[in-house]
């Protein structure tokens, strides 16, 4: 082969040094392209959840408080893996709840209607549940989602937000918007929103920011301490891989945790834990994000996010990721541009910097469904998302070049 021609992806895969990490997951039988969704299992899960379950057996009630794996310290195991992964401190971030449940501890906290600042703006097409919570929200403090709630939208015959347009819908409501509340990566187009930049241009107007990262957490770098974001929230079944309703994070900016005049429910595990046991009625912050926990951890869910995390850690962060990824970025571009042509569309946008692992894919035609289901015959894993769109998402803990490559070929054969 000369040196002019692209790679192969087995020459790829050959050169890849984050390859070996493959074996360390159980992968279903076909090709595996829905990280998005529901991540691969960790095989170190096993262990760790024997490990748990074995715990349990032998130190019963005891098993809270004794040795390094104690239950009543849990979220702290995987406080500092999250932190780097999410670019934060420590002291910023938690494991707790679901996404959506988080989502509302931590809007009681940071939207704060007035009669005269009482807006949130999320984006037009918002993933169902994050639209609910916005609703409810307002509803909850007295105000009218007509009124108070503020969706963008892209422009006419365009498929995604033109930052530009997030920026001047933030100026437009300046002065009756308490909170923008914004994916970081969106579910359906895959897009990457500039949250630096929104951050920033709330924060101007006085508004609150907080960030559904969902899509974003184990698929792209972020520094949510370094761009000042007030809050976020993530789940951790899709590329972190801590199984089915797993474990959901959080996270606060340090200069919101100290002050004692920010509401939030309160709960016995967000108290001081050195007088936690002594059951007393005064509520004494934890100095930290964990003053926002209701209750004890989800031990099990807990156990196969930490066998995620450190294969994260193996992997060599974020940063060796996301390369990886852009590689498989710009190889999966390739393929579908040389096989498919104008049979199908990438909606999700093409400049790297506003793109994740995800692909939007919509067959032309108007023949998405039936492609879809025939790619799920062929145990090709990805999956649909109304009203026309087939998402896929090679993820690089664990596909690879040659799932790509293969899925490009199949994709083909089915579209003719």
């Amino acid at each position: 082969m000369s040196g002019t021609e692209p790679a192969t992806a087995v020459e790829l895969d050959a050169a890849d040094p984050l390859a070996p990490l493959r074996q360390e997951f159980e992968l279903p039988d076909g090709i595996y392209l829905v990280g998005n969704s529901l991540g691969a299992l960790p095989r170190a899960a096993r262990a760790h959840l024997t490990t748990e379950l074995d715990r349990w057996a032998t130190l019963g009630v005891e098993g809270h408080f004794t040795g390094e794996l104690a239950w009543a310290n849990s979220h702290h195991l995987v406080a500092e893996q999250l932190a780097r992964l999410v670019g934060a401190q420590p002291a910023e971030v938690v494991a707790m709840n679901s996404l959506t449940v988080n989502l509302h501890l931590l809007m009681v906290s940071f939207y704060r209607p007035t009669p005269e600042r009482h807006k949130i703006l999320i984006e037009h097409g918002a993933f169902p549940s994050d639209h609910f919570a916005a609703e409810s929200q307002i509803r909850q403090r007295g105000f009218d989602p007509t009124d108070s709630l503020v969706l963008v939208a892209p422009r006419d015959g365009e498929e995604t937000l033109r930052p530009e347009d997030i920026l001047a819908a933030i100026a437009e409501h300046g002065d009756q918007l308490a909170l923008v509340l914004l994916p970081g990566l969106h579910y359906y187009t895959g897009q990457v929103l500039p949250m630096a930049h929104i951050t920033a241009a709330a924060h101007a107007v006085a508004a609150t920011v907080g960030f559904d990262l969902a899509h974003a957490a184990g698929n792209i770098e972020l520094a949510l301490h370094d761009w000042g974001v007030d809050f976020a929230a993530w789940c951790t079944y899709k590329y972190l891989n801590s199984g089915p309703g797993g474990v959901g994070g959080a996270y606060v900016h340090e200069r919101h945790i100290q002050d004692q005049d920010l509401p939030k429910f309160l709960g016995w595990w967000g108290t001081n834990p050195a007088t936690r046991f002594a059951m007393a009625t005064t509520f004494e912050a934890i100095p930290t994000v964990d003053s926002w926990q209701l209750s004890n951890s989800a031990i099990l869910t807990m156990a196969t996010l930490r066998a995620s995390l450190d294969l994260v850690d193996q992997a060599g962060g974020m940063a060796a990721l996301r390369a990886k990824s852009e590689r498989q970025i710009q190889f999966f571009d390739r393929r579908l541009a040389e096989t498919m042509g104008d049979r199908l569309t990438n909606i999700t946008p093409n400049a790297m910097s506003e793109r994740g692992c995800q692909f939007g894919l919509r067959i032309a035609a108007g023949d998405g469904r039936r492609v879809f289901e025939e790619l799920e015959a062929a145990r090709v894993f990805c999956d649909w998302r109304e009203p026309d769109v087939i998402r896929v998402a090679p993820v690089p803990l664990y596909n690879s070049f040659d799932d790509i490559d293969r899925f490009v070929t199949i994709l083909d054969h089915i579209v003719q």
